[in-house]
């Protein structure tokens, strides 16, 4: 008799840490995607004003560039060219990157592995970012 009241003892523990285990993975579950689903949409808003961002900087630089040859004071502002082409490319280079970002592009083949290389893991944008201290 003692025998079978034990049984049952460790029995009913067994299942009642089994339940309150069980209850506790599913609020940490169900915590975890709102946690997800909320970081989800900042990061997509983050790279959507990202882009307007680049978009505006890429017109901003293209017309102060513009402006600069059609004037034809290139000549006499060397350095003013040289960082507005450098901030264009960076523009350019930040406007592509966050874009093609955003479509969510399956990085399989070889095109799927230059464009992890050079677009998704930013090297396109820090390439242009490291080369400024060279050129000037």
């Amino acid at each position: 008799m003692r025998k079978e009241v034990a049984e049952e003892r460790s029995a009913t523990s067994y299942l009642s840490v089994a339940i309150t285990t069980m209850n506790a993975d599913e609020m940490s579950t169900t915590g975890a995607n709102n946690k997800a689903s909320s970081s989800s949409n900042f990061d997509v808003y983050f790279s959507i004003a990202v882009v307007v961002i680049a978009l505006v900087g890429i017109a901003g630089n293209a017309l102060v560039l513009y402006a600069l040859f059609a004037s034809k004071q290139h000549n006499k502002l060397i350095l003013v060219v040289n960082q507005n082409a450098l901030d264009l490319f960076s523009s350019f280079a930040l406007f592509v990157t966050y874009l093609l970002n955003l479509c969510n592009i399956n990085h399989s083949g070889t095109l799927g592995y230059w464009l992890c290389v050079l677009i998704s893991s930013e090297n396109l944008i820090w390439g242009g970012e490291l080369t400024v201290p060279l050129s000037n």
